[in-house]
């Protein structure tokens, strides 16, 4: 301890950053490194001389080489410094062209950016202007839906501000819409006579009890409710599983099952407080799809929560299936 005393009190007249903290060798190097050594009687630095080492240990050259790498490379990681430690290395690149970034409409495929001219950059359209456009910018062949993407300026996961709702379309939604009625045999009768294609007690079951799912929307009586129960599982992830927001779940078979067939939709906001709906076909015209945006605008209106501070709608998209979005006005308050 005492040589580590008087190393430290010549480190210190050479005022070189180095504590008790630090080994003899690592002392000693920093001594060394500096070029001089104080002379212990008078203070006035001499010529240096060579560091005395040992064969193994601490001491040992290697040991004190070590040391002074060790703290290089502590120097360096405090002060951020990522150069190489060889001044002779390259920086490794990978061969060939750089690749090159395209933009999103470049990615897409050539009918869809064809379509896209179509649309004016930045413009706000009518909701009459917007349908017309959608019609003429369906990039697919097939008969196409016509979506309306409403972004809301609520919180699901407020209870009161978790939308959900039904809304009859006047001209339907242009799907062939499958109804399945989970009654009494009674009340099976009246459903098949509405036009139900499926309809039963037991006989469904079974079909449930397989995994056979041959149907779009399920109504049930709320007598019945308690039977399905079991198979909240199969039913639930589908979206399939009655509830009385949507009105599947009904003592009026009948009426429930004619407002499905006639095309009543229900939607919902998601976890983004986005809606979502599809109010027709391309092949519907502007007329058509008109008269149910406006339908489902209106149901939408009527969902606005009382507890709502700032904005209901933030913004109103129209698009088809495979299609580019168009903005349009809000047609909600």
């Amino acid at each position: 301890m005492a040589k580590k005393a008087e190393l430290l009190e010549q480190a210190a007249k050479l005022k070189l950053e180095v504590s008790a903290k630090n080994t003899i060798a690592e002392i000693e190097a920093a001594i060394a490194a500096a070029g001089t050594k104080a002379d212990k009687k008078s203070g006035e630095p001499v010529a240096e001389h060579k560091a005395d080492t040992a064969k193994a240990g601490k001491r040992s050259a290697k040991a004190i080489e070590q040391a002074e790498e060790k703290a290089e490379k502590e120097a360096k990681k405090a002060a951020h410094d990522t150069t190489p430690a060889d001044p002779e290395a390259v920086e490794s690149k990978k061969k060939g062209p750089a690749p090159k970034t395209r933009s999103k409409l470049l990615r897409r495929g050539k009918n869809y950016r064809k379509v896209a001219e179509l649309i004016e950059a930045g413009k706000v359209y009518t909701l009459a202007e917007a349908l017309e456009l959608a019609t003429k910018t369906n990039p697919s062949k097939m008969d196409a839906s016509v979506e309306i993407h409403v972004r809301l300026g609520v919180d699901p996961r407020q209870a009161d501000q978790n939308i959900r709702s039904t809304v009859v379309l006047p001209h339907g939604t242009g799907k062939k819409v499958r109804v399945a009625v989970f009654a009494a045999e009674t009340d099976a009768a009246k459903a098949t006579k509405a036009g139900a294609d499926i309809a039963g007690d037991e006989e469904f079951t079974k079909l449930l009890d397989k995994g056979e799912i041959n149907f779009d929307v399920l109504v049930a009586t709320p007598a019945y409710m308690p039977k399905l129960g079991k198979y909240a599982r199969l039913l639930g992830p589908k979206g399939l599983m009655p509830n009385p927001k949507s009105g599947t779940v009904a003592t009026d078979v009948e009426k429930a099952v004619k407002e499905a067939k006639a095309g009543k939709v229900e939607y919902r906001v998601d976890k983004q407080a986005i809606v979502h709906l599809s109010v027709g076909k391309v092949s519907f015209g502007t007329a058509k799809l008109q008269d149910n945006a406006r339908a489902f605008f209106g149901s939408l209106q009527s969902q606005k929560p009382s507890s709502l501070k700032g904005v209901f709608i933030k913004s109103t998209a129209i698009s088809t299936t495979m299609g580019p979005g168009i903005t349009i006005e809000n047609q909600v308050n």
